[in-house]
């Protein structure tokens, strides 16, 4: 920009709030994008900077800070469309955000993909001060600080990855109230964050993945034990305890733990009819070669991300071999590798630079990688509460989606060696966890009925979305494929695709069509240039949306869910240029 366009832009963006309503909710949302396009432009041009512009920019940032006036704070939905370019909140969002406003404490139980963070996302733009958001997941805070900065929302994170000048930076910006949000982990309030963080106005702490808390949970942390003291270091600031699977009991014992008051609840429906749910019996007389299913379910969704889950690291090596070595965009992931290399292959999944992922359970916790299409279970998980938290990383955008389990008793037994190490009452729940699921998989009737039944919920049979009611069979469906070699050595890692895949008898054609794979290549251009993963650009929903209606103008284009002002300021031109050529 040149100092004459950047003082121009300066004095329209301060007669516009000095004229404006600070309780106009699009008048905030535009100031804020504004604004954050001078403060991009002030970072890398300083000396285009007066000394009076840059006081004219800190007060309309004071005033944004500021929340709008008693009695005229814009409404949930004024803001959510304002914000998020949603024009309604998804089943339960818009009751826990009232709680939150109201200042009560209020635990959300809800499914993946139900939009748990929007519940804190938005009040911290409404409430004013900070809100605090506790996260274990420290190699995913960057991405989602990124994702809310697409949105025009002032967020950080403090955690161990950061180094001491950079840390005093941030806390430095909390104190003087810049930041809408801060994550910060568990582990990290026990240390210097919590100290520093006792001088920052907290409008609201959000405890996500808040089952991690219970010892009756199936993904305990005592970590998380540390948060009991939340009440007595930051006072009476309301709590939000978020979760996506908790019985009863453990319910109970969040509230207890976090010392809530009288908290409002919500408890959503477990069931999700996008995801479509399959189960395969390994062994025995089946004749299933499971490594060749699941070659030819991937090789069936072309350019789609997924998951696949293995029981041990030996098979999670192995697999990730066979697929590079049958053409296949893999990367391995579990406990026992360097972290670097850890955080090099959940990088590359979450930026599209990687197709699919062979895991561990050490994989997904917290995973906001909305477009996964699939999640296959080459093992059998260890527990109803797992499986479901794992197969609920597909579909996060409400895009139809895959599941598919392999099973058998043996998974059981090899789980049952597991347990022989653990004390006499954990290990006897981890033994009935583990029966429970694999009557699961062999139970007939509706897949859905009898997983969201376990989770104390009742509804009808799905009718369309398992495989039981639909009596589909996904691998009849999938194309035959020719399989080679046993995969790659183990020593060698690196990523590649296989120069010449093996023979493929049927290739599927693009899944949704042609202008939704062009919108996707330059989702990930954009998203590549910005240094964000593809989904934080637009999520696949709003994609395939926009290849439906092809948008002609902004007005259009600002009509699709998931288009908000501030994205359509970014991203608009460029997306409404490639529609033209249509």
């Amino acid at each position: 920009m040149t100092r004459e366009e950047i003082a121009r832009d300066i004095d329209e963006l301060s007669g516009a709030w000095k004229s404006g309503d600070p309780s106009d909710a699009t008048l905030r949302a535009n100031c804020s994008k504004r604004l954050e396009l001078l403060r991009h432009a002030y970072r890398t041009q300083p000396e285009s900077f007066a000394a009076e512009q840059v006081s004219m920019l800190k007060a309309v940032a004071d005033g944004l800070r500021s929340p709008p006036a008693t009695g005229a704070r814009p409404s949930a939905r004024e803001s959510l469309k304002a914000t998020f370019g949603y024009d309604a909140f998804r089943p339960g969002q818009e009751a826990i955000v009232e709680a939150v406003l109201s200042g009560r404490d209020c635990i959300g139980v809800m499914p993946t993909g139900a939009g748990k963070s929007l519940t804190y996302q938005l009040p911290a733009r409404l409430l004013g001060g900070t809100t605090l958001v506790i996260s274990p997941l420290i190699a995913l805070m960057k991405d989602q600080v990124d994702a809310l900065g697409e949105l025009g929302l002032r967020a950080t994170f403090l955690n161990s990855t950061l180094d001491p000048q950079e840390r005093a930076r941030r806390v430095e910006g909390l104190q003087r109230g810049e930041f809408e949000l801060v994550y910060a982990a568990p582990e990290g309030l026990e240390a210097s964050v919590g100290s520093a963080l006792r001088r920052v106005r907290l409008s609201l702490i959000a405890v996500d993945e808040a089952h991690c808390i219970s010892q009756w949970g199936h993904d305990f942390r005592p970590a998380y034990r540390n948060l009991s003291g939340l009440r007595r270091r930051f006072g009476d600031v309301p709590i939000l305890a978020l979760t996506a699977t908790a019985t009863k009991e453990v319910t109970r014992d969040i509230v207890s733990q976090l010392g809530m008051k009288s908290p409002a609840s919500y408890r959503g429906s477990f069931f999700r009819k996008n995801l479509r749910i399959h189960a395969y019996k390994k062994g025995g007389d089946s004749g299933l070669n499971v490594r060749e299913s699941i070659v030819r379910l991937i090789r069936g969704r072309p350019n789609e991300s997924g998951i696949v889950y293995c029981l041990s690291r030996k098979s999670v090596e192995g697999l990730a071999d066979f697929l590079v070595s049958n053409g296949i965009s893999a990367r391995a992931y579990h406990a026992g590798m360097p972290p670097e290399e850890r955080s090099a292959a959940q990088d590359a999944f979450r930026r599209d630079d990687v197709d699919v992922i062979v895991a561990t359970v050490a994989f997904g916790m917290g995973i906001d990688k909305s477009n996964i299409r699939y999640v296959i279970h080459r093992d059998m998980p260890r527990s109803i509460e797992g499986y479901y938290q794992e197969i609920g990383r597909a579909g996060r955008d409400g895009v139809e989606s895959d599941c598919v389990l392999f099973y058998s008793f043996a998974d059981v037994m090899s789980y049952d060696r597991f347990a022989d190490d653990a004390a006499d009452e954990i290990a006897e729940r981890h033994r009935r966890q583990v029966r429970e699921m694999f009557a699961f998989a062999e139970r007939g009737g509706c897949r859905h009925q009898t997983l969201v039944g376990y989770l104390g919920e009742s509804i009808a049979p799905c009718g369309t979305a398992c495989d039981a009611c639909t009596m589909k069979d996904v691998l009849s469906e999938a194309p035959r494929v020719a399989v080679r070699g046993r995969g790659r050595s183990r020593a060698d890692r690196e990523p590649r695709r296989s120069p010449t895949p093996p023979a493929v008898e049927a290739q599927a054609a693009p899944v949704h069509g042609e202008l939704f794979e062009r919108l996707r290549r330059l989702r990930k251009a954009i998203a590549d240039q910005r240094n964000v993963p593809a989904y934080v650009v637009f999520s696949d929903a709003t994609l395939l949306e926009i290849a439906a209606r092809k948008p002609r103008t902004a007005p259009e284009l600002l009509e699709i869910s998931g288009v908000g002002p501030k994205k359509l300021a970014t991203y608009g031109a460029e997306f409404l240029a490639l529609l033209a050529e249509e």
